[in-house]
């Protein structure tokens, strides 16, 4: 890094070296159904795991709260599908909220994200531990303690992840389809078995245990029917055509989510045990598995191959958290050494690494000090993240609309503002039930603390180490540099008075 900096307020920028983005560079490789299979497999561990905890504020509560979250994935998914072909960077959320809030907005964003991303492998793996151990005990009489399934997991998919971008997204195909076809068969299965007033109500207390406030509880297991499929953005940089493709993949995903997502919730709660069970179960699907077809050596194997779905969040979020840190990392934000790529592969090896390590640590304190459920603590831990990103990447969308009409946008979400808007409101009553809710607030407390010390550090020291990368330099020159498919970014930018004379959008 060279010692040239200039000043911009309170922020201190750095002039990179000749090969320092030569050194931090990745491979353009996915096109639409490899993104659509990115953001579809990223979540569909959320139909096999992690939402059956709503149940326990009754089927109606949940479900309640499914219908209202499922509006706001529709607005933020709207604004994310323009936001992202417009500033087409590997940074996704921080670099829209770079562009519409400064520097100190982009960056409490990107934490918020890399809470979400790096804790919610971790949710995910506790899953996948539980439902191994459920299996192995049946077929092989064995079980292992929880923390070493994990190291397991996390070392074959950081490891895939690694690899390189080709074969990550090929393996992202293949357990995408594969998760959707273990789905098929359950919901085929399932109906023959189906009983919804009996499974689903009778014996759960009936539709709203807790009346409204179940409905306000629910929000956050809702929210994991969803939770992830934001994360196509951060694969701007190596998609082929990020500016037609991410749109069209961002917005199949989250359709084909919602089919699925009411399937699940309707059908794994409607057949025996019921919901009451589900509630406190950690297996939901193979449980559902083991009603349609028996329990013993068929249905664990079933379960085996369910485990794939738990499989394709897991490897597709560490696909996401390595791409969140090596964008803020690549810009200064963190530490540079941590946007390094691999020089043949050019995958960000470093931050897929440190991510493993944080969520497994995270899983593992958890584990040992928390008297409650650690799938659920851990799943409100990431969803505080999540909703905090969301509620700025709303904001964002709305400042950028007002503050930089000019910029192109290949595509222009139908619901607009008032979409944004709406959604970011959710969003922020999602996050008022995560802290409202003792019995995970431990955990959520960690967290918090967690990105306060983020902050900190970003005031005290990290807010002279910046570089301009490309979402910098976007934001810099309101739109007219930073797209990374031109290159040539890392220069002093003259910021603009104004922005770019081009036609604002429709509102």
């Amino acid at each position: 890094m060279a010692d040239d900096r200039r000043k911009v307020g309170a922020i201190t920028y750095r002039e990179a070296d000749d090969d320092y983005f030569a050194k931090r560079t990745l491979r353009r490789h996915a096109g639409v159904w490899s993104l659509w299979a990115l953001g579809v497999a990223a979540v569909i561990s959320g139909d096999f795991f992690g939402w059956q905890f709503g149940l326990a504020y009754g089927f109606g509560g949940l479900l309640v709260a499914m219908v209202v979250i499922t509006v706001m994935y529709f607005g933020l998914c709207y604004s994310i599908a323009e936001m992202s072909p417009a500033l087409p960077h590997t940074g996704g959320a921080y670099s829209f909220a770079r562009s519409a809030m400064g520097p100190w907005g982009g960056f409490a964003t990107g934490v918020a994200e890399t809470i979400e991303y790096v804790i919610t492998p971790a949710v995910i793996v506790v899953g996948i531990s539980n439902y191994m151990n459920s299996i192995t005990a049946d077929l092989f009489s064995f079980t292992l303690t929880l923390p070493w399934w994990w190291l397991i997991f996390y070392t074959i998919f950081v490891g895939l992840n690694y690899i390189g971008v080709e074969a990550s997204f090929r393996f992202t195909v293949f357990i995408c389809f594969t998760s959707l076809a273990i789905l098929l068969v359950f919901f085929i299965g399932a109906i023959p078995n189906l009983d919804f007033q009996k499974w689903a109500i009778d014996t759960n207390g009936g539709w709203f245990i807790d009346g409204v406030p179940g409905v306000f509880y629910a929000l956050p297991f809702a929210i994991w029917f969803y939770l992830a499929i934001e994360e196509l953005p951060l694969a701007a940089e190596e998609s082929a055509d990020p500016k037609n493709d991410i749109p069209k993949g961002t917005m199949w995903g989250l359709r084909t989510l919602v089919v699925t997502g009411f399937l699940v919730l309707f059908l794994n709660s409607g057949i025996e045990p019921g919901s009451k069970t589900l509630a406190e179960n950690e297996e939901p699907l193979l449980e559902g598995l083991q009603t349609i077809f028996g329990s013993g050596t068929s249905a664990s194997i079933l379960g085996l191959v369910a485990v794939a779905g738990l499989v394709a969040s897991f490897h597709t979020i560490i696909f996401a958290y390595g791409r969140n840190i090596f964008s803020l990392s690549r810009a200064g934000y963190y530490p540079h050494p941590l946007s390094l790529t691999h020089g043949k592969r050019n995958t960000p090896h470093v931050a897929l690494l440190l991510g493993a390590v944080l969520g497994w640590i995270a899983a593992y304190l958890i584990w040992k000090n928390s008297e409650s459920e650690l799938g659920a603590s851990l799943l409100y831990m990431a969803v505080f993240g999540a909703v905090i990103s969301y509620l700025m990447q709303c904001l964002s969308f709305i400042l950028l609309r007002r503050n930089l009409p000019g910029i192109k946008r290949p595509f222009v979400s139908p619901v607009g503002i008032p979409g944004a808007a709406v959604a970011g409101i959710i969003a922020l009553l999602s996050l008022g039930a995560i802290l409202y809710n003792d019995e995970y607030r431990p955990g959520v407390y960690g967290v918090l603390a967690v990105y306060l010390v983020a902050l900190a550090y970003f005031a005290i020291a990290g807010r002279h180490k910046l570089v301009f990368s490309p979402e910098e330099e976007f934001a810099m020159t309101r739109g007219d540099k930073g797209h990374p498919e031109l290159g040539g970014y890392g220069e002093q930018p003259v910021a603009r008075e104004g922005p770019p004379r081009e036609p604002p959008p429709p509102r």
